[in-house]
């Protein structure tokens, strides 16, 4: 007589199944909410030229350049957020995609307006906070 190996695998347990699947549902959430634009910055675009200097920057959810360039502005922004408002134009949202084709930019940009509203600078994806800085201290004078 031949003895049959009859090994039978034993079918996933459903309790490991969802902790699996709860487990990518919980990290692609966490992704995407890392994501966002961080401290609320305004995306706002009618607040440019009603007498505070702005920085706005481009932003295109499908690249890092502007989450890149959003992380380097923070320190700038606590340093010049009295005097400067820091805006964002999505290029999701109508105004952005009209903000993106007036000003020839692309995402990471940071364009300067002084508080009457006229474009001083354009910086496209700056490497370095002193650069936005430079620029930065253009606008803010009193």
């Amino acid at each position: 007589m031949e003895q049959q190996n009859t090994s039978h695998r034993r079918p996933g347990s459903p309790w490991r199944r969802r902790l699996i699947i709860g487990g990518f549902v919980a990290g692609t959430g966490f992704f995407l909410w890392s994501m966002l634009p961080k401290g609320g910055y305004p995306t706002d675009l009618t607040r440019i030229g009603q007498g505070q200097a702005a920085l706005v920057l481009t932003m295109d959810s499908h690249y890092m350049a502007g989450a890149e360039t959003m992380t380097m502005l923070s320190s700038l922004r606590k340093e010049f957020g009295g005097s400067v408002q820091f805006l964002v134009a999505s290029v999701g949202l109508p105004d952005g995609q009209a903000f993106v084709r007036q000003h020839q930019t692309v995402d990471g940009s940071v364009v300067l307006f002084d508080p009457r509203g006229q474009r001083v600078a354009v910086l496209l994806a700056p490497r370095t906070q002193a650069e936005v800085r430079q620029a930065l201290e253009q606008v803010a004078r009193p």
